[in-house]
């Protein structure tokens, strides 16, 4: 007799990538999904959100410059955060995910002092062309949504085209490629617990004569009953010899069985994630062979990409910044600076300020040989 064992999987791999978008095309469970099954997507945005980089916010009026830092570092965020930056973190990451990103400036109705700052969940709403070309309608549901009057709205889209003004997901295009790469894990799965998992066959003869087998059932499932008694002693650590009379066989099920070689086909599937996210792969621990210049060239294409992204944050971190000042009777505003983006970078820019002062001494050196002739 065979025991049939069933394995159940919390989460189906179909359910993860076969959801139904809604009425506009929002795949956005698919999405969440994504950065829930396959680890390397959700590393990569951890680490362009970390490398995006810090910031700093410089008041034009030098007055202001003290309340201002005070503002960035103990603003209220949501309901557990706190800090200018967190804000900025929950942010780009909700712009990655969804395409688009809506914040909120929320101010005491009395005083209007700025309480606090929100990042909505961008899944809830869409953003659509109101009565004229330039006028943008947020909509929650079948049911247009207003901003309050002790709140200010905040709305960021990621490579919006005409065909899609809300935004776009960093993550369009990946599904189809996520969904062949977990089928091959959920396949290697299950190969090791057809393989990896030894079992055994227990296979007993009967002698030719008839007093052997008018007693064939009764001896199978005593061997079957110590064979069972011995499995079970080896989970607590007790050894227990297995002591048969007669032909009995014992075979190992699927040890002359190989499992299939994946490394290729999963890192063909890695690298169009990785290229999709533009994440070097150094940098999620992926050892694939790279030369110095290459993983520069990939460096340097990642910081193209954060240059996006920074350009994308800071008219909203300045908005939220020139509000605060405006409160405090201020009308200059301010400005956003970023720090660069790693010492590779500085080390860039510092060689090439020798370069061009080198280079301009040479010049110099000419003209003055030059006049002298």
């Amino acid at each position: 007799m065979i025991n049939q064992r069933k394995v159940f999987c919390s989460q189906p791999t179909d359910s993860i990538f076969k959801l139904s978008p809604d009425e506009d095309g929002l795949e956005s469970g698919i999405y969440d999904g994504l950065r829930a099954a396959v680890p390397v997507i959700d590393a990569c945005f951890g680490k362009i959100i970390r490398l995006t980089g810090d910031f700093t916010v410089a008041a034009n009026e030098e007055r202001f410059q003290q309340e201002l830092e005070d503002f960035c570092r103990e603003v209220t965020v949501g309901i557990s955060g706190r800090s200018l930056n967190t804000f900025a973190d929950m942010y780009l990451d909700s712009l990655l995910t969804y395409g688009r990103a809506i914040g909120r400036i929320i101010c005491d109705p009395q005083t209007m002092i700025i309480k606090g700052l929100s990042v909505c969940d961008s899944s809830r709403f869409r953003i659509r062309q109101g009565k004229g070309p330039l006028d943008k309608v947020i909509v929650c549901g079948d049911r247009e949504q207003l901003p309050r009057e002790d709140e200010r709205l905040l709305y960021t889209t990621l490579n919006p085209s005409p065909r899609h003004p809300d935004g776009v997901s960093i993550m369009r295009g990946l599904p189809a490629m996520s969904e062949v790469l977990m089928r091959i894990y959920q396949c290697i799965g299950q190969n090791f617990d057809r393989v990896g998992n030894v079992r055994y066959a227990v296979t007993y003869k009967p002698a030719a004569d008839g007093s052997d087998k008018m007693f064939a059932r009764e001896r199978a499932m005593e061997i079957a009953d110590a064979w069972s008694d011995g499995m079970r002693s080896a989970k607590d650590g007790v050894v227990k010899d297995f002591i048969a009379v007669g032909d009995v066989g014992i075979k190992v099920i699927g040890a002359e069985n190989q499992l299939i070689d994946t490394e290729v086909p999963v890192r063909q599937l890695l690298e169009q994630l990785v290229a999709k996210l533009s994440v070097p792969p150094f940098l999620l621990g992926l050892n694939w062979s790279t030369t110095e210049r290459m993983s520069s060239q990939q460096a340097d294409i990642l910081t193209s990409e954060l240059e996006y992204y920074r350009r994308l944050l800071s008219p909203v971190l300045k908005e939220i910044c020139d509000a605060f000042l405006r409160l405090c009777g201020s009308s200059e505003g301010c400005r956003i600076e970023w720090g660069n983006i790693n010492l590779q970078d500085e080390e860039a820019l510092a060689r090439s300020r020798l370069y061009n002062a080198q280079a301009k001494a040479k010049e110099l050196e000419n003209e003055k040989t030059e006049r002298e002739e």
